[in-house]
């Protein structure tokens, strides 16, 4: 039976599916009590019947809780992405229709063993970063019911923090995946363009528009992603991690970048700016080297969101209805999309030229830096303040995040204290395009390092996922394949006691490779003269019960020695040179994950 005070993140669930603690109709339960129990968060607009979650519950029992990198899990999603046989409203009645299929990213999860619980509200047509524009009715913050939410994907981030699911699917083209975040207390991930199908989401700048996840912790987003990343051959939009980028960031010697003092902006908000300051403290206490930077390219970009001619994409979005049934929108946001029927053509081409500039000004920065840091917002405001100031505040609230998808940038958003009178203030990291998995390394080492909350329920990160000091009574052991978090051998590790430490790479001195045969498919990993950092895990085992992991071990595989790209060395798993010459080499991919992606099915 589940426990009422169950934690919903990842590793807590796999573990109590593994053990036989709970099963997937008894977490339907508990999620459907939790939402019952809040019913005037307004951060629902439709929660599945009690029926028809069931159905999904039960059709994971033919499967192995371990052969499944989601089983069980509960997740929400935002509704202005389908789900099959559900309504999808973008929190509009008149505009609703119910689907035949769900969305490429959804269905995704669903493939992967995710339970879908329901849609939830956000700010009409995802225009907005407030989470009040809503026939649905405001979404309250989870901390305070007085204060906004953050939107446009408000519902999904609170029902996250509340304990409600586990992850939640969002989307972001503006913030709406990192300002929710900021505001609940949550990983925010806003993907790099293209990485994560919109195939099934309805458009608000379509060129732009990205799924964004919402998760308790880095650990949980990371598996989330690695499910959704997988290219769509049929989304125009969709984009394959190109052979030539370098996809990591450095180790050790980050660069992090940070605006000038000046071209800060907190809105008198003073403990922002000092929880800021806290967190470009403990950057350089894990050993950045932080710099100011010149962020000008960044904020002039900024603007030509909603001052540029990409509004026509949201008027373009919904021409019948605001043409044919205006009435139906609601007021503040008809006014905001409305004036995208104004730009021609001429402010088009003008607008992509003036932003090709700005793009190739902000090449400068990143020539010093490797990451940039800002605060998620600069504030947090009440409702009513937001009700009687909407445009004004709600463009405040877009300060640090709206060039992000303009200039092809990734970006996490990542818990980073509180302010005085208890509201949650969030850190945003960003990156050029595709180092998504890099930057999620480094919110997981921030959440480890720091004693901080998950969402709204008071619970500390899991022992599990903080990182402990070396203890004589552990081996240290680098996983690189069915033994990883959330893969079909991990058990072997938890069962034994082993914990967590670490999402590395090893030096870039390894070849990795798809071996023939076995259940489950297993990678050999060879050290070689021309090789590549390949992705690994390094988790802690006890030293009783680490032989009987070795003696499970089966040929052509051992352990030994293999070096990480900080130059330590742990104990590994290793292959014997002769099993790759039949073997499939994948060491272009970068780790057993990606390997995983690329073949499964679309």
């Amino acid at each position: 039976m589940i426990d009422t005070n169950q934690s919903l993140d990842i590793a807590a669930l796999h573990s109590g599916y593994a053990s036989g603690q709970f099963t997937p109709r008894d977490l339907v339960e508990l999620v459907l009590m939790r939402i019952a129990a809040q019913p005037d968060r307004h951060a629902w607009i439709d929660v599945l019947p009690r029926e028809r979650l069931l159905v999904y519950a039960d059709a994971l029992s033919a499967h192995n809780p371990t052969h499944l990198p989601l089983y069980g899990i509960p997740f929400a999603i935002k509704d202005n992405i389908d789900l099959a046989g559900t309504p999808t409203t973008a929190a509009c009645p008149d505009f609703a229709y119910t689907p035949e299929h769900s969305a490429y990213a959804v269905q995704r999860l669903i493939d992967a063993g995710a339970i879908p619980i329901g849609k939830t509200n956000l700010d009409q047509f995802a225009t907005g970063l407030v989470g009040t524009r809503s026939p649905y009715g405001a979404c309250q913050n989870a901390f305070d019911a007085d204060y906004i939410a953050g939107g446009s994907s408000s519902g999904s981030a609170v029902a996250v923090a509340v304990g409600q699911v586990s992850f939640a699917l969002g989307t972001d083209t503006a913030g709406s995946g990192r300002v929710p975040a900021a505001f609940n207390n949550l990983i925010g991930v806003k993907p790099t363009r293209g990485l994560v199908s919109t195939r099934g989401v309805v458009p608000a700048c379509r060129s732009l528009d990205c799924v964004s996840v919402f998760a308790l912790c880095a650990a949980d987003a990371r598996d989330v992603l690695a499910v959704l990343a997988h290219y769509d051959a049929e989304e125009p939009f969709a984009r394959r991690t190109p052979a030539c980028v370098d996809t990591h960031l450095p180790a050790q010697g980050l660069r992090c970048g940070v605006p000038r003092a000046d071209q800060l902006e907190f809105f008198g908000d003073a403990d922002y700016a000092r929880l800021f300051a806290t967190s470009v403290a403990h950057l350089r206490e894990l050993g950045v080297d932080v710099r100011e930077i010149d962020f000008s390219p960044f904020l002039q970009a900024a603007r030509l969101l909603y001052e540029g001619p990409w509004v026509a994409e949201r008027y373009l979005a919904i021409r019948e209805i605001i043409e044919q049934r205006p009435e139906s929108v609601f007021p503040v946001t008809r006014e905001i999309i409305a004036a995208g029927s104004k730009p021609s053509a001429l402010d088009a081409f003008a607008a992509r030229y003036r932003l090709a500039e700005l793009k190739r000004a902000s090449e400068a920065v990143w020539s010093r830096v490797d990451v940039i840091l800002t605060p998620t917002a600069g504030t947090h405001y009440r409702i009513d303040a937001v009700n009687a100031d909407p445009v004004r505040l709600n463009s405040n609230l877009g300060y640090y995040t709206n060039y992000m998808n303009l200039l092809d940038l990734c970006a996490v958003a990542v818990p980073a204290g509180f302010r005085d009178d208890g509201l949650p203030f969030g850190i945003t990291l960003c990156a050029p395009a595709f180092k998504d998995n890099a930057l999620l390394d480094i919110a997981d080492t921030w959440q480890r390092q720091h004693a901080y909350t998950l969402g709204a329920m008071g619970v500390a990160l899991p022992a599990h996922e903080r990182q402990r000091k070396p203890a004589d009574n552990y081996v240290r052991v680098a996983v690189c394949g069915a033994h990883m978090s959330g893969l079909s051998l991990n058990h072997q590790l938890t069962e034994r006691g082993g914990q967590l430490l670490a999402r590395t790479r090893t030096a870039p001195c390894y070849r990795l490779y798809a071996l023939p045969g076995g259940t489950p498919q297993r990678p050999g990993l060879v050290r070689a003269t021309r090789g590549a950092r390949i992705e690994v895990e390094v988790w802690d085992v006890p030293l009783a019960t680490f032989g009987g992991f070795v003696a499970a071990i089966p040929a052509p595989l051992g352990i030994g020695k293999l070096e990480l790209e900080d130059g330590s060395w742990v104990c590994g798993f290793l292959c014997e040179e002769h099993a790759t010459r039949t073997a499939t080499d994948v060491t272009e991919l970068g780790g057993w994950r990606a390997y995983l992606a690329e073949r499964a099915p679309a």
